[in-house]
């Protein structure tokens, strides 16, 4: 059993099936144009974990918890606002860079990641939101880290030493993130087997393509 499968849905946005479970990771589906339609509603959502509040990651994760009754991981001060905005207290799990927690038989981890972190209320105010930050989801097979939105850093380096990824989720947009080369060198940094772009061909600012990753 364990990892079964993972669905890119656009931009930052996945979908993990791990045994009977469903992981949904920056799940942004209002307003993505790159979200398949099947995937703009869905039948179980078990598990929401969010790398930072910015509309394009966020922005769906109280109607989902709401809706689906997933527990949200996300560092704490989001996690504060999303119970604020309406997100059912005992579904939030609020916790900080360093820590992790235990799902079942998974560890849920939150790294650095060097980003601008703020989160836009119902009434318009965008408030701050703690900081970015990185997902690890891991069992005793294989890890998987999702960057998050994030510049090259050296510290991916003990990201990959300590956690020893198998999969990483990696931002390649230019712009608001690292590009494709540094997304690459990231990749070498992390010393993972498997590499996804993410975070690119959403908005005109953004890279086009993913060929000068994958190349």
């Amino acid at each position: 059993m364990g990892l079964k499968k993972i669905t890119y849905i656009g931009h930052s946005s996945f979908f993990i099936e791990y045994n009977d479970k469903v992981i949904a990771i920056d799940p942004w589906i209002t307003g993505n144009p790159l979200c398949p339609t099947e995937y703009q509603k869905f039948s179980k959502l078990d598990y929401l974990l969010l790398s930072h509040g910015h509309g394009d990651h966020a922005s769906d994760a109280v109607r989902l918890s709401k809706e689906y009754g997933c527990k949200i991981f996300c560092i704490f001060d989001l996690g504060q606002i999303l119970i604020s905005e309406g997100a059912p207290e005992a579904n939030v799990i609020g916790m900080n860079k360093g820590g992790k927690t235990k799902i079942e038989d998974l560890t849920i981890a939150l790294t650095n990641a060097f980003h601008s972190n703020s989160y836009t209320t119902t009434n318009g105010t965008n408030v701050y939101a703690g900081e970015a930050c990185g997902l690890i989801i891991a069992d005793n097979k294989r890890a998987i880290f999702h960057a998050g939105d994030t510049c090259l850093f050296s510290d991916l380096k003990l990201i990959g030493e300590k956690y020893k990824p198998d999969i990483a989720m990696l931002p390649i947009g230019d712009h608001f993130t690292m590009d494709a080369q540094d997304a690459a060198l990231a990749a070498n940094y992390l010393g993972v087997k498997t590499a996804i772009p993410m975070h690119y061909k959403t908005f005109p600012l953004l890279a086009q393509s993913a060929v000068e990753f994958t190349s």
